[in-house]
C-alpha cells in the first residue's frame, strides 16, 4: 500500500492554491476591502453575506456559523470528501505530482476513494456517449436535436451524447477501463437482472448532468424509439454522487452569468436550458426530476449573493394546469429569496424550446422580459377557480387568496396587493385589509405553535471558540470553574472592552502581515503582555511558531494554528480574515504600523504603572540605589512611550 503524502507536499499544495479561485466555483465572492473577499456561506443559509475569504493568507472563516479553514478542508467540506482525495484533487488541480511516504508512487487503482472512482465512471461513459452520437445508429438522436432547432454545435456545448440500443455497450466500455462491476453498481448507470448488470441508458439520447464544480454525477436520457418502453425521461437514480434535490442541470455553464447579471432563471427541461442559452438567457437552469425546492434555493442564493441589494429569480412554466401548480409550489419557497421572485408563462402554452423553435431567439428573450411578479400569478391563479360574477364566489375567493397576500414577506409590498387584491375582487379595500390581517395573524400563531425552541443564529462576528461558551464579561475573566475543555476557559471577549479590542486589532495585523514584527519589532511583541486569556493564547502562540515561517503567510499562519489548542484554531482563522480598514497598500502599512506601535505604548504604560507602584512603596532614604534605578528605568520607558507616539 502506498504511503501518506509527505507532509511538505500537503504545504505546497496548500501554498500555490489560489483559495479564491476553489471557492469561487461554488460561492460568489466581492471584494470587502484590501485582499478581503465575502459571499453567502455555502455551509448554513444566510441573508447577509459573512463568509470571508483572504487569499494572502490561505483560508476562510464564516463570522456567521464559525466555519472555518484552508483550501483543503473547503474541498472537503464541499465534495465531501476525505483529506487525501482532497489533496490529490487540489495536486492535480495546479499540476503538482505528490510524493508519498515509504517511495510510494499514491494510491493503486483500488486504493482510490469511491467518490474519484465514481466520478471518473461519469466521465469516461460522458466523453463515451458524446462519441456514440456522431456514429450511424444514432441518427435518430441527431434528428431528434435538429428537429428541436439544435445543431451540431449546440450538442457539443451542452454535451449531448447518445446511448446505444444494445445492452451492455457502455457496460463493455468501462469494464475494458478497468472499473469492476462492485464500482459500477454505486454510479445508477447500470440495472441489475438475473444474468448480472446491463445497460440502464439504451437507445436514448443523453444529457451529461454536472454540479457545479463541471464535474459530471449523472445523466438525463430521453426515449427516442415507439418500441421504448420506458418513460419519456429516465434520470440517473439517487447515488452518492446524485441528490436531485440538490441538483440543477446547466448550473456548471449558468453560474457565471447568474453571479455577474444576478439573474436566475428555472426552466422545465434540458432542451429548454439549451434554448435558453442559446437564445441569450444564459442564466437558464433546470431541476432534474423535481420541484424546485429548499436545497436548490440554497445553491441559487449563493450564486445570487441574495443579500438584499437586488436580483431576480424568475420561475417559467407551461401554461397548463400542471405548470400552474408548479408556479404555486415554487411560490411556496418564494420567501427563502430576499430576491425578487417572477414567473414568465407564455400564453399558448409553448416552453422557450418551443418558442425559439418556431418563433426564433428573440421570442426567448420576449418571454423572460415580460414576467410577472410571483405573487401576482399566484394571487391570480386562486382568483380562477372561483366564479367572481357571485357574492358567494368572491366571498370564497378572498378566503383562499388572503392567506396568499399574508405569506407576502415584504411589509411594503404586501399593502400594495392587498390594494390589488381589493380591485380585482371588486371589494371595499377595508373588507381585504381585515381578511388578509386575520390570515397572517392565524399563520403566526400556527408558527408559534410549532414551534418546540431551536437554536438561534450567531450574530454577525460571533462564532464561540468554544461550543456553548458563554460571552466574556471583560478582559481577565475566565470560565466560572473547572472543565476538561481545554477551550472552556477561553470565552469570547467583550468588543467594547478597549483592551481587548486594542489586542485583537494587534493579532489581526501580526497574522495578516507579519513582516510589521520585523527587527526589533519582535522582540517588543514578544515580551507583550496580552491580559485577555482568548488573545493571550493566540500570542502565546505565535511566539511558539516564531518568525521562521513568516516569510509565507500561508504557512505561517498555519503555523500558528497548530500550536493553538484545538477548540481555539477557529479563532486564529476569523483574525487572519478580519478585513483590515485599508484600500490601498500604502494605507495598509500605515495602519500595520500604527497599531503595533499603540500596543506597544499599552506595554509601556502597563510597566510604567508597575513600577510607578514599586517606586511609591519604596523608601528612598534607605534604598537610594534602588529608588535611582526605578527613576531611570521609568525615564527611559517614557522616552521610548513618545518615541512611539511620534510615529503614529
Amino acid at each position: 500500500m502506498a504511503g501518506l503524502i509527505k507532509r511538505e507536499d500537503i504545504d505546497e499544495v496548500r501554498q500555490r492554491t489560489d483559495i479564491k479561485e476553489v471557492v469561487d466555483g461554488y460561492v460568489t465572492l466581492k471584494g470587502a476591502g484590501l485582499g478581503t473577499y465575502k459571499g453567502l456561506c455555502p455551509f448554513h443559509d444566510e441573508r447577509s453575506p459573512s463568509f470571508t475569504v483572504r487569499p494572502q493568507v490561505g483560508r476562510y472563516h464564516c463570522f456567521g456559523c464559525g466555519e472555518d479553514g484552508d483550501v483543503i478542508s473547503f474541498v472537503q467540506k464541499m465534495d465531501h470528501s476525505s483529506f487525501h482525495e482532497a489533496v490529490e484533487k487540489l495536486a492535480a488541480r495546479i499540476g503538482y505530482e505528490l510524493r508519498y511516504e515509504d517511495g510510494g508512487s499514491g494510491p493503486s487503482r483500488e486504493e482510490v476513494g469511491k467518490r474519484q472512482r465514481l466520478l471518473d465512471a461519469h466521465k469516461i461513459a460522458d466523453e463515451f456517449f458524446r462519441t456514440q452520437l456522431l456514429t450511424p445508429g444514432a441518427a435518430e438522436g441527431r434528428a431528434f436535436l435538429h428537429g428541436r432547432g439544435f445543431d451540431r454545435a449546440a450538442a457539443e456545448q451542452f454535451g449531448v451524447g447518445y446511448a446505444p440500443q444494445g445492452w451492455d455497450s457502455l457496460l463493455k466500455h468501462l469494464r475494458g477501463r478497468g472499473f469492476t462491476d462492485a464500482e459500477l453498481k454505486l454510479t445508477g448507470m447500470f440495472s441489475e437482472g438475473n444474468r448480472g448488470i446491463y445497460d440502464r441508458f439504451r437507445g436514448r439520447l443523453i444529457w451529461p448532468i454536472r454540479d457545479i464544480a463541471g464535474d459530471t454525477i449523472g445523466f438525463g436520457a430521453r426515449k427516442l424509439y415507439e418500441d421504448d418502453q420506458g418513460p419519456k425521461y429516465l434520470n440517473t437514480p439517487e447515488t452518492t454522487l446524485y441528490k436531485k434535490s440538490q441538483v440543477l442541470y446547466g448550473i456548471d455553464l449558468a453560474k457565471r452569468n447568474i453571479a455577474k447579471d444576478r439573474q436566475l432563471v428555472v426552466v422545465e427541461g434540458y432542451t429548454d436550458v439549451m434554448a435558453c442559452h442559446l437564445s441569450g438567457i444564459a442564466t437558464a437552469v433546470a431541476t432534474c426530476g423535481t420541484a424546485f425546492g429548499a436545497e436548490h434555493i440554497k445553491i441559487a442564493r449563493r450564486l445570487l449573493s441574495d443579500d438584499g441589494s437586488g436580483g431576480e429569480v424568475i420561475f417559467t412554466f407551461d401554461g397548463d394546469a400542471a405548470g400552474q401548480k408548479a408556479a404555486l409550489r415554487a411560490f411556496e419557497e418564494d420567501q427563502r429569496f430576499v430576491a425578487q421572485t417572477y414567473v414568465a408563462v407564455e400564453p399558448t402554452g409553448a416552453d422557450p424550446c418551443d418558442l425559439r423553435q418556431t418563433r426564433g431567439d428573440a421570442a426567448v428573450r420576449e418571454l423572460i422580459s415580460t414576467r410577472k411578479p410571483l405573487f401576482e400569478f399566484a394571487i391570480r391563479a386562486s382568483l380562477k377557480r372561483h366564479n367572481l360574477d357571485t357574492v358567494e364566489g368572491r366571498v370564497a375567493a378572498l378566503r383562499e387568496a388572503a392567506p396568499v397576500v399574508a405569506q407576502i414577506r415584504d411589509s411594503g409590498l404586501r399593502p400594495a396587493y392587498v390594494r390589488e387584491l381589493a380591485g380585482w375582487l371588486g371589494m371595499p379595500i377595508e373588507d381585504v385589509s381585515r381578511a388578509v390581517g386575520g390570515a397572517r395573524k392565524r399563520a403566526e400563531a400556527q408558527a408559534a405553535g410549532n414551534t418546540g425552541g431551536g437554536h438561534g443564529s450567531t450574530p454577525h462576528g460571533g462564532g464561540q471558540y468554544a461550543s456553548g461558551a458563554p460571552q466574556q464579561g471583560g478582559p481577565g475573566q475566565g470560565a466560572a470553574g473547572p472543565s476538561s475543555d481545554p477551550g472552556a476557559a477561553f470565552l469570547r471577549p467583550d468588543p467594547r472592552d478597549p483592551v481587548a479590542a486594542m489586542e485583537r486589532q494587534a493579532l489581526e495585523v501580526v497574522l495578516q502581515d507579519p513582516s510589521v514584527l520585523a527587527g526589533a519589532a519582535w522582540d517588543r511583541f514578544e515580551i507583550s503582555r496580552f491580559v485577555t486569556p482568548a488573545y493571550a493564547a493566540v500570542h502565546d502562540a505565535i511566539r511558539a511558531a516564531g518568525l521562521a515561517r513568516a516569510a509565507d503567510p500561508v504557512a505561517w499562519v498555519e503555523a500558528v494554528r497548530q500550536e493553538m489548542p484545538e477548540p481555539l484554531r477557529g479563532l486564529v482563522s476569523e483574525l487572519a480574515v478580519t478585513p483590515l480598514p485599508a484600500s490601498t497598500p500604502e494605507a495598509m502599512q500605515r495602519y500595520c504600523r500604527d497599531i503595533l506601535a499603540r500596543l506597544f505604548e499599552l506595554q509601556i504604560t502597563r510597566i510604567k504603572a508597575d513600577k510607578m507602584g514599586r517606586l511609591q512603596r519604596l523608601d528612598a532614604a534607605a534604598n537610594p540605589e534602588e529608588f535611582q534605578q526605578l527613576n531611570r528605568e521609568l525615564m527611559e520607558l517614557e522616552m521610548q512611550r513618545r518615541a512611539l507616539r511620534a510615529e503614529l
